[in-house]
Protein backbone atom coordinates (compact mmCIF):
# COMPACT_ATOMS: atom_id res chain seq x y z
CA UNK A 1 0.00 0.00 0.00
CA UNK A 2 1.34 3.65 -0.34
CA UNK A 3 0.94 6.35 2.11
CA UNK A 4 0.74 9.83 2.13
CA UNK A 5 2.94 12.08 4.96
CA UNK A 6 1.81 15.79 5.50
CA UNK A 7 4.11 17.52 7.92
CA UNK A 8 3.18 20.52 9.57
CA UNK A 9 5.55 23.73 10.65
CA UNK A 10 3.24 25.28 12.69
CA UNK A 11 3.90 28.24 15.33
CA UNK A 12 4.50 26.28 18.44
CA UNK A 13 5.99 22.94 16.77
CA UNK A 14 5.63 20.66 13.98
CA UNK A 15 3.57 17.92 13.00
CA UNK A 16 3.81 15.34 10.70
CA UNK A 17 1.20 12.32 10.10
CA UNK A 18 1.03 9.27 7.95
CA UNK A 19 -2.22 8.08 6.17
CA UNK A 20 -3.51 5.83 3.88
CA UNK A 21 -5.40 7.03 0.52
CA UNK A 22 -8.21 6.91 2.15
CA UNK A 23 -7.20 9.39 5.04
CA UNK A 24 -6.66 6.95 7.87
CA UNK A 25 -3.74 8.22 10.13
CA UNK A 26 -1.45 4.97 10.65
CA UNK A 27 1.87 7.06 12.55
CA UNK A 28 2.03 10.53 13.96
CA UNK A 29 4.35 12.65 16.29
CA UNK A 30 4.39 16.05 17.18
CA UNK A 31 8.11 18.32 18.54
CA UNK A 32 7.95 21.46 19.56
CA UNK A 33 10.01 24.70 19.75
CA UNK A 34 10.91 27.69 21.31
CA UNK A 35 9.61 31.11 20.41
CA UNK A 36 12.10 34.51 21.13
CA UNK A 37 10.76 37.75 22.16
CA UNK A 38 13.82 40.19 22.71
CA UNK A 39 11.91 43.39 22.65
CA UNK A 40 8.18 44.21 22.62
CA UNK A 41 6.15 43.25 19.46
CA UNK A 42 9.13 41.12 18.14
CA UNK A 43 8.61 37.62 17.65
CA UNK A 44 11.29 34.96 16.57
CA UNK A 45 12.35 31.52 15.54
CA UNK A 46 15.24 29.76 14.71
CA UNK A 47 14.92 27.73 11.70
CA UNK A 48 17.32 25.50 12.59
CA UNK A 49 14.67 24.76 15.21
CA UNK A 50 12.36 23.81 12.80
CA UNK A 51 14.19 21.13 10.78
CA UNK A 52 15.84 19.42 14.05
CA UNK A 53 11.95 18.68 15.34
CA UNK A 54 10.82 17.51 11.99
CA UNK A 55 13.43 15.25 11.67
CA UNK A 56 12.74 13.79 14.77
CA UNK A 57 9.04 13.98 14.12
CA UNK A 58 9.51 12.52 11.11
CA UNK A 59 11.44 9.69 12.58
CA UNK A 60 8.86 9.14 15.39
CA UNK A 61 6.15 9.02 12.58
CA UNK A 62 7.29 6.50 10.26
CA UNK A 63 8.22 3.95 13.61
CA UNK A 64 4.97 4.33 14.69
CA UNK A 65 3.05 3.32 11.19
CA UNK A 66 5.51 0.29 10.89
CA UNK A 67 6.09 1.20 7.49
CA UNK A 68 9.05 0.81 4.81
CA UNK A 69 10.08 4.39 4.52
CA UNK A 70 9.83 3.52 0.27
CA UNK A 71 6.14 2.96 0.95
CA UNK A 72 5.77 6.96 1.28
CA UNK A 73 4.32 8.33 -2.49
CA UNK A 74 4.38 11.16 -1.50
CA UNK A 75 4.71 14.37 0.96
CA UNK A 76 2.98 17.82 1.21
CA UNK A 77 4.10 20.42 3.76
CA UNK A 78 2.00 23.17 5.41
CA UNK A 79 2.81 25.50 8.00
CA UNK A 80 2.45 29.18 9.76
CA UNK A 81 2.56 31.52 7.11
CA UNK A 82 3.99 34.81 6.51
CA UNK A 83 7.67 34.67 8.22
CA UNK A 84 11.02 35.94 6.57
CA UNK A 85 13.48 33.51 6.75
CA UNK A 86 16.69 35.20 5.42
CA UNK A 87 19.64 32.32 4.02
CA UNK A 88 22.91 32.74 3.04
CA UNK A 89 24.14 31.18 -0.49
CA UNK A 90 24.75 27.43 1.19
CA UNK A 91 21.12 27.60 2.93
CA UNK A 92 22.17 28.78 6.60
CA UNK A 93 20.26 30.82 8.14
CA UNK A 94 21.70 34.21 8.64
CA UNK A 95 19.37 35.42 11.47
CA UNK A 96 16.44 33.86 13.55
CA UNK A 97 13.25 34.34 11.27
CA UNK A 98 11.13 36.96 11.76
CA UNK A 99 7.49 35.18 12.02
CA UNK A 100 3.79 36.16 11.36
CA UNK A 101 3.09 37.51 15.05
CA UNK A 102 6.21 40.02 15.02
CA UNK A 103 4.72 43.29 14.88
CA UNK A 104 7.55 45.74 14.78
CA UNK A 105 7.24 46.86 11.29
CA UNK A 106 4.49 49.33 11.38
CA UNK A 107 6.90 52.34 10.10
CA UNK A 108 7.44 49.71 6.95
CA UNK A 109 4.00 49.29 6.56
CA UNK A 110 3.51 53.13 6.42
CA UNK A 111 6.41 53.32 4.03
CA UNK A 112 5.25 50.94 1.23
CA UNK A 113 1.38 52.32 1.54
CA UNK A 114 3.19 55.55 0.62
CA UNK A 115 5.85 54.55 -1.83
CA UNK A 116 2.60 52.87 -3.70
CA UNK A 117 -0.56 54.24 -2.60
CA UNK A 118 -3.18 52.04 -0.87
CA UNK A 119 -5.13 51.56 -4.06
CA UNK A 120 -2.47 50.43 -5.88
CA UNK A 121 -0.97 48.27 -3.45
CA UNK A 122 -4.10 46.24 -3.68
CA UNK A 123 -4.16 46.26 -7.49
CA UNK A 124 -0.63 44.72 -7.45
CA UNK A 125 -0.92 42.51 -4.60
CA UNK A 126 -4.80 41.94 -3.52
CA UNK A 127 -3.44 42.76 -0.03
CA UNK A 128 -2.72 46.12 1.95
CA UNK A 129 0.74 46.65 3.83
CA UNK A 130 0.14 44.35 6.70
CA UNK A 131 3.02 43.95 9.59
CA UNK A 132 2.37 40.49 9.58
CA UNK A 133 3.27 39.95 6.24
CA UNK A 134 6.87 39.15 4.51
CA UNK A 135 7.45 42.21 2.61
CA UNK A 136 7.61 45.11 5.73
CA UNK A 137 9.82 42.26 7.70
CA UNK A 138 12.43 42.14 4.41
CA UNK A 139 11.96 45.82 4.48
CA UNK A 140 13.06 46.02 8.38
CA UNK A 141 15.84 44.12 7.55
CA UNK A 142 17.21 46.01 4.52
CA UNK A 143 16.98 49.27 7.08
CA UNK A 144 17.93 47.93 10.33
CA UNK A 145 20.41 44.99 9.57
CA UNK A 146 21.97 46.11 6.22
CA UNK A 147 24.77 43.50 6.90
CA UNK A 148 22.32 40.95 6.69
CA UNK A 149 19.85 41.91 3.86
CA UNK A 150 23.26 42.27 1.74
CA UNK A 151 24.55 38.52 2.73
CA UNK A 152 21.10 36.94 1.99
CA UNK A 153 20.35 34.37 -1.11
CA UNK A 154 16.88 33.62 -1.04
CA UNK A 155 13.97 34.81 1.34
CA UNK A 156 11.89 31.58 2.56
CA UNK A 157 8.38 31.43 4.52
CA UNK A 158 9.02 28.78 7.15
CA UNK A 159 7.72 25.95 5.40
CA UNK A 160 9.93 26.42 2.71
CA UNK A 161 12.88 26.37 4.87
CA UNK A 162 11.90 22.87 5.78
CA UNK A 163 10.98 21.88 2.05
CA UNK A 164 14.77 23.43 0.90
CA UNK A 165 16.34 21.25 3.77
CA UNK A 166 14.41 18.02 2.49
CA UNK A 167 14.78 18.38 -1.18
CA UNK A 168 17.85 20.73 -1.82
CA UNK A 169 15.98 22.86 -3.52
CA UNK A 170 14.46 27.12 -3.02
CA UNK A 171 10.43 27.16 -3.60
CA UNK A 172 7.59 28.02 -2.33
CA UNK A 173 3.73 28.09 -3.27
CA UNK A 174 1.21 30.29 -4.58
CA UNK A 175 -0.85 30.37 -0.99
CA UNK A 176 1.97 31.16 0.86
CA UNK A 177 3.37 33.10 -1.27
CA UNK A 178 0.21 35.51 -1.66
CA UNK A 179 0.41 36.19 2.02
CA UNK A 180 3.92 38.12 1.17
CA UNK A 181 2.83 41.37 -0.11
CA UNK A 182 5.06 40.49 -2.89
CA UNK A 183 3.44 38.31 -5.19
CA UNK A 184 0.75 39.58 -7.96
CA UNK A 185 -1.50 37.09 -7.30
CA UNK A 186 -3.48 37.53 -10.45
CA UNK A 187 -0.84 36.67 -12.78
CA UNK A 188 0.65 34.43 -10.29
CA UNK A 189 3.89 34.95 -10.23
CA UNK A 190 6.21 37.72 -7.72
CA UNK A 191 5.76 41.28 -8.38
CA UNK A 192 8.11 43.32 -10.61
CA UNK A 193 6.95 46.44 -9.75
CA UNK A 194 6.83 45.97 -6.08
CA UNK A 195 10.21 44.19 -5.91
CA UNK A 196 11.86 46.63 -7.73
CA UNK A 197 10.05 49.28 -5.75
CA UNK A 198 11.76 47.92 -2.55
CA UNK A 199 15.01 47.22 -4.39
CA UNK A 200 14.50 43.25 -3.28
CA UNK A 201 16.26 41.55 -6.49
CA UNK A 202 13.75 39.03 -8.47
CA UNK A 203 16.66 36.11 -7.61
CA UNK A 204 16.19 36.76 -3.73
CA UNK A 205 12.52 34.70 -4.25
CA UNK A 206 11.77 30.96 -4.66
CA UNK A 207 10.46 29.70 -7.79
CA UNK A 208 6.57 29.30 -6.98
CA UNK A 209 4.68 26.27 -7.82
CA UNK A 210 0.77 25.15 -7.58
CA UNK A 211 -0.18 23.78 -4.58
CA UNK A 212 -0.25 20.26 -5.92
CA UNK A 213 2.96 20.33 -7.90
CA UNK A 214 6.34 17.94 -7.23
CA UNK A 215 8.72 21.08 -5.91
CA UNK A 216 11.33 18.29 -5.27
CA UNK A 217 12.61 15.25 -4.07
CA UNK A 218 14.01 14.02 -0.53
CA UNK A 219 17.52 14.58 -0.81
CA UNK A 220 20.21 11.48 -0.01
CA UNK A 221 21.28 14.01 3.38
CA UNK A 222 17.84 14.40 4.03
CA UNK A 223 17.12 10.65 4.29
CA UNK A 224 19.83 9.91 6.29
CA UNK A 225 18.85 12.35 8.81
CA UNK A 226 14.77 11.66 8.83
CA UNK A 227 14.39 8.05 7.62
CA UNK A 228 12.71 8.76 4.77
CA UNK A 229 13.39 7.28 1.57
CA UNK A 230 15.94 9.45 -0.84
CA UNK A 231 13.62 10.79 -4.22
CA UNK A 232 10.21 10.79 -2.50
CA UNK A 233 8.49 13.07 -4.13
CA UNK A 234 7.56 16.29 -2.00
CA UNK A 235 4.66 18.71 -3.43
CA UNK A 236 3.46 22.38 -2.85
CA UNK A 237 1.65 22.34 -0.21
CA UNK A 238 -0.20 24.99 1.63
CA UNK A 239 0.02 28.07 3.96
CA UNK A 240 -1.48 26.12 6.96
CA UNK A 241 -4.88 28.43 6.94
CA UNK A 242 -4.86 28.00 3.54
CA UNK A 243 -5.21 24.38 3.56
CA UNK A 244 -7.26 24.49 6.40
CA UNK A 245 -10.33 27.12 4.38
CA UNK A 246 -9.33 24.45 1.39
CA UNK A 247 -10.32 21.23 3.81
CA UNK A 248 -13.49 23.31 5.23
CA UNK A 249 -14.93 24.18 2.19
CA UNK A 250 -14.21 27.59 2.14
CA UNK A 251 -13.56 27.71 -1.57
CA UNK A 252 -17.58 27.73 -1.79
CA UNK A 253 -19.95 31.19 -1.47
CA UNK A 254 -21.94 30.70 0.95
CA UNK A 255 -19.10 29.21 3.47
CA UNK A 256 -17.33 30.74 6.31
CA UNK A 257 -14.60 29.29 8.15
CA UNK A 258 -13.07 30.53 11.76
CA UNK A 259 -9.47 29.00 11.80
CA UNK A 260 -8.14 29.02 15.43
CA UNK A 261 -5.08 28.82 16.32
CA UNK A 262 -1.71 30.40 17.80
CA UNK A 263 -3.62 33.49 15.83
CA UNK A 264 -7.33 33.07 14.54
CA UNK A 265 -8.81 34.46 10.41
CA UNK A 266 -12.42 34.24 9.01
CA UNK A 267 -12.26 32.53 6.01
CA UNK A 268 -15.80 33.62 3.35
CA UNK A 269 -16.07 31.76 -0.03
CA UNK A 270 -17.31 34.53 -2.38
Amino acid sequence: MAYLMGIDVATSGVKTIIITPDGTIVGEAFRTYPTSTPNPGWVEQEPRDWWRSTAASIREALEKAAIRPQDIAGIGLSGQMHGATFVDAAGEPLRPCLIWADTRTGPQCERLEKLFGHEKLVELTCNPALASFTATKIMWVQEHQPEIFAATHKVLLPKDFVRFRLTGVYATELSDASGTSLLDVRHRRWSAPVLEGLGIPASMMPEVYESSFVSGRVSAAAAAETGLAAGTPVVGGAGDVAAGAVGSGATRSGIVTLIMGSGGVVFAGT
